[in-house]
């Protein structure tokens, strides 16, 4: 299904602007689609996709190319995070670090601090870090290697069912035919 709208290799390996990143990039695992490259890039991308708000594809595909896995479907997967998701995957990720931490959630509604120099900027940042900044960070950490792990077993799982409901189709259509099973 995904095969008919990705590039093929060799219009990669012929692009002009590509040519310059070496073999590294014609490396044929990068672009093939089978159970374990699709897991991993799924992995890796939901990974960054959940993780960090930006860079996110480039995250992705330098991981992809030390892992070896599909750099389509790596950043594919990284806008599982997108405009319309951000805010209702922050506010979970916050909330979620927040009760692991044991930590009140911050009240709704507090005005932002007015800042006018740099030194402001960061005591404010160090603050923000201490209050609201900790259990974003790790509740954004849970989040990614949660959906990364559910990803991968997840695409593992689905491709499995679908080679299955594959190999079943001439079995049933041989039933119907002969209108019964000889096995």
């Amino acid at each position: 299904m995904f095969r008919r709208f990705l590039p093929s290799h060799e219009s990669i390996k012929e692009h002009r602007l590509l040519r310059w990143l070496g073999p590294r990039l014609h490396d044929p695992s990068l672009w093939r689609l089978n159970r374990h490259n699709v897991a991993k890039a799924v992995a890796i991308g939901a990974f960054f996709g959940l993780m960090i708000p930006v860079a996110q594809i480039p995250a992705a595909v330098i991981v992809s190319l030390t892992l070896r896995a599909n750099l389509w479907i790596a950043s594919l997967s990284t806008l599982i995070s997108n405009p319309f998701t951000y805010a209702p995957l922050y506010y979970f990720a916050y909330h979620l670090g927040a009760r692991v931490m044991g930590v009140a959630p911050a009240p709704e509604g507090a005005e932002p601090p007015v800042i006018e120099s740099f030194t402001q900027w960061v005591d404010h940042a160090w603050e923000w870090l201490g209050g609201i900044g900790q259990p974003l960070l790790l509740g954004m950490l849970m989040m990614a290697v949660t959906g990364a792990v559910v990803g991968y077993y997840l695409t593992l799982g689905l491709w499995r069912l679908n080679v299955l409901r594959k190999r079943r189709q001439p079995r049933q259509a041989r039933i119907q035919n002969n209108g019964s099973d000889p096995g």
